[in-house]
């Protein structure tokens, strides 16, 4: 199976370091403290644990300002409305999760700053569904200042693109430039513990050489787990969802290069199997027998006229390649993802130059 991968997917080994634009220096680091993951201190559920931590003396004496609404129920809309709100005593309440948040954003931020793979690394740029709010705006911007009043030289920023959007368009970043040439369009798959989204990613090449202008033309998502497939149910679906994106791109005139970048959890082999980290996705992504870009290639081995070359990384890796066409100032940059718990990449770019 691996072999096959090898010479089926052709252009580029998975999970590669050597990438067109960047250098991956570093991914995926699970760094430790007496608690265990430290990355769980900065993730989603934590930044609720936050909030409920602040409540819950305030319903004790049945004056929580936010409500009875469970708080993870309580949607970064809501949370959002509240912090643009004239009700002071909810904002308090959220500011305080947010500077909590902040400090062990910062504290995690530190020692991964503070590891070799990170040395010198000038901009962090945070993606995730908490970032595109508000209030991961106000935890990102308050990391940076207390990192920058320890003298830490670094900048922190939400990513650019809508997080949905950059595990995809970030998939453009895993292709040399020549496929480019001739096509307008890829096939993008970003795999995740609770869903699955498959898009079609416009590169706009004409627009901007560099792809800061590309875009998801159309996507789908399939939240897989709330019907819990088994592993092979769940890459059945994938294939079947694949093909109907390339039907639509055809009737819609898209000139689709044979180019599928998939980004997934997990340490990714060079062959394309999974060493760890695949655990929240359905079935045994980790079993040695199993290789997802061997079995996508069977299910579409042609895309127009050409056969079908698969990539796939490391999904954290992948969301921050959506950002190369902006990290042309810096050499040394990295990418956390908050979420389930916090991804992580470290890159160095590899030219100074904005085309590909």
């Amino acid at each position: 199976m691996a072999d096959e991968t090898i010479t089926t997917t052709g252009i580029a080994a998975h999970g590669a370091s050597r990438l067109p634009s960047v250098q991956v220096d570093s991914f995926n680091i699970e760094l430790k403290d007496e608690e265990g993951f430290l990355g769980d201190r900065a993730s989603k559920g934590a930044f609720r644990d936050t909030l409920e931590k602040w409540r819950k003396p305030l319903r004790n004496t049945g004056e929580d300002p936010l409500g009875k609404e469970l708080s993870e129920d309580i949607s970064k809309k809501e949370l959002d409305a509240i912090l643009l709100g004239d009700d002071v005593d909810a904002w308090a309440v959220v500011q305080s999760a947010i500077e909590d948040f902040a400090q062990e954003l910062a504290h995690v931020t530190r020692r991964f700053l503070k590891t070799k793979a990170w040395e010198k690394t000038e901009r962090i740029v945070v993606g995730g569904g908490f970032s595109n709010s508000r209030l991961g705006e106000l935890a990102i911007a308050r990391a940076e200042i207390i990192l920058k009043a320890e003298n830490f030289k670094i900048e922190m920023l939400p990513i650019h693109q809508h997080p949905d959007d950059a595990g995809l368009i970030g998939a453009l970043h895993l292709a040399p430039s020549w496929i480019f040439e001739a096509h307008d369009s890829i096939l993008a798959v970003d795999v995740g513990g609770t869903n699955i989204r498959c898009g079609i990613v416009e590169t706009r090449r004409k627009k901007a050489p560099d792809l800061s202008k590309a875009c998801v033309w159309k996507s789908e998502l399939w939240r897989h787990a709330d019907d819990e497939p088994s592993r092979e149910e769940a890459v059945k679906r994938l294939g079947k969802m694949l093909k109907d994106l390339t039907t639509k791109a055809e009737n819609e005139g898209f000139k689709l290069a044979p180019f599928i970048g998939i980004a997934c959890p997990g340490v990714i082999e060079s062959d394309g199997s999974i060493a760890k980290g695949a655990q929240n996705l359905p079935g045994n992504w980790e079993s040695s027998k199993f290789n997802l870009p061997a079995i996508l290639v069977e299910a579409i081995p042609q895309i127009g006229e050409h056969d079908t070359t698969i990539v796939m990384h490391n999904d954290g890796v992948v969301q921050g390649l959506s950002e190369v066409p902006f990290m042309k100032d810096v050499k040394r940059w990295g990418v956390l993802t908050i979420g389930t718990g916090l991804g992580n990449a470290r890159f160095t770019n590899r030219n100074g130059k904005g085309e590909r």
